[in-house]
């Protein structure tokens, strides 16, 4: 794998210089979709040089042009997409589109960004090159996180499997329901990388950064109840029953959390401007229950948590600040609601008749173009875990010999998938053969 290049590096330079933000009206439109395309080349450029651990090119270019920005800017837009125009397409009874990919790359967008943004954030000068917009990360992070409370309450994210009756918009609202759940896993590593470079971004020579310092604060409720349970773990796009034997095993997704905690906690300057209310304390304390000895073996540097929390049993609380604070606020979220507010159905029209309505030879000719950017070779070698079956989720080893983009574990699974992957399987064909 040290050999697979997808992007040169001249070629992933105009990538990055090129990236812009798009008003909500455009997206989807053939300069956005261009872009998409690029940022996913960029994306997967990103994990290949991580995995390999061959330099950061993607992650340096980014910082050099100030693309951080910009990426901020587009994650929150599709954000807003989302959840104001998507949902008047799907009420749209009259709306049947020859295929829903196009509508779905949209979808999608949100989710490539994000990954993205957990690849880089890694570094700290990523995040340091975000400047304000770091405050409108952490307000986006604290939204998804806020959904990770609300679906721990009922069971998890939704379930893939979609009815027979189900109409392709329907299928649609699925795959979106449940690649929420796994955008906001990805918020969750985000914001734990913004938590490192608290010592950082809000130095003393830094005072008006300490209002991120503050907005993150807030997020300690959120991240209390995110505390884990052990029964089911969600790994793979899927929840596992976890055996009692693996139980106190220490999962990616728990060590973020712990992570982020212990940075906001035992941090000096978290400390210096942390209020520890009675209800504080209390919701931090129940945080002992949680730091067994396994726990420790697994992240040593949590005894020093221990500690703290040790010592917090000792303190006295403080009452609820009522001093005057001038505090900066994020203003991405606001703007763009601002700008477009009462515009959300003609939004929709214009793309219904203009963008998401493409004719048989639009589709082929995208149906390329994405054939060239997904690239098999690339994909397998980006892949988490082993392919899985695309309809019972089982290890596959078998892959759709027409299309090539589907795996399954058996012949019969793959019988009892092809109603719904019939279209795409035949649009995905023809266009391997416009090639």
């Amino acid at each position: 794998m040290g050999d697979l290049e997808l992007l040169l590096p001249g070629e992933a330079e105009v990538l990055v210089r090129g990236l812009r933000s798009f008003p909500l009206r455009e997206m989807g439109s053939e300069g956005w979709n261009q872009q998409h395309e690029n940022l996913e080349k960029l994306n997967m450029q990103a994990i290949l040089d991580a995995t390999v651990s061959q330099g950061e090119p993607i992650q340096e270019l980014l910082v050099t042009h100030g693309k951080v920005p910009t990426l901020v800017e587009e994650l929150i837009a599709v954000e807003m997409w989302k959840q104001k125009v998507f949902p008047v397409f799907c009420r749209v009874e009259d709306f049947k589109p020859q295929n829903t990919f196009p509508i779905y790359m949209v979808v999608h967008h949100e989710a490539s960004i994000i990954n993205l943004l957990e690849t880089v954030f890694f570094h700290k000068e990523v995040c340091e090159s975000a400047e304000d917009t770091v405050l409108d990360l952490v307000d986006y992070c604290h939204r998804k996180l806020t959904l990770l409370v609300a679906q721990s309450g009922c069971g998890g994210p939704p379930e893939g499997e979609g009815s027979q009756d189900s109409n392709p918009m329907q299928e649609l609202q699925k795959q979106a329901e449940l690649m929420e759940f796994e955008i906001a896993l990805k918020a969750l590593s985000v914001l734990r990388y913004i938590t490192d470079c608290v010592d950082r971004q809000w130095s003393v020579s830094q005072p008006p950064q300490l209002a991120h310092l503050k907005r993150i604060q807030r997020l300690h409720p959120v991240c209390w109840f995110l505390s884990p349970g052990k029964l089911q773990q969600f790994e793979g796009s899927r929840w596992h029953t976890v055996a009692p034997s693996e139980q106190q095993k220490l999962s990616k997704l728990d060590g973020q959390v712990w992570i982020a905690l212990y940075n906001l906690l035992l941090s000096p300057e978290a400390q210096a401007h942390y209020c520890l209310t009675s209800f504080a304390k209390g919701r931090l304390l129940k945080l002992r229950a949680f730091l067994t000895d396994t726990l420790l073996d697994q992240l040593p540097n949590l005894a020093h948590l221990q500690s703290f929390l040790a010592h917090l049993t000792l303190t006295e609380t403080q009452p609820p600040k009522k001093d005057l604070v001038l505090e900066q606020i994020p203003e991405i979220w606001e703007r763009l609601e601002r700008e477009n507010r009462g515009k959300w159905q003609a939004i929709a029209k214009h793309q219904l008749q203009h963008v998401f309505s493409p004719s048989e030879q639009d589709l082929r000719l995208q149906a390329r173009r994405w054939a060239e950017t997904y690239r098999l070779d690339v994909l397998e070698a980006v892949a988490p875990e082993r392919p899985r079956c695309a309809y019972c989720s089982a290890e596959a080893s078998k892959r759709c010999s027409r299309c090539q983009n589907e795996w399954y574990c058996c012949r019969e699974c793959q019988v009892k998938h092809w109603e719904k992957h019939g279209k795409t399987c035949v649009l995905a064909a023809q266009g391997d053969r416009a090639k």
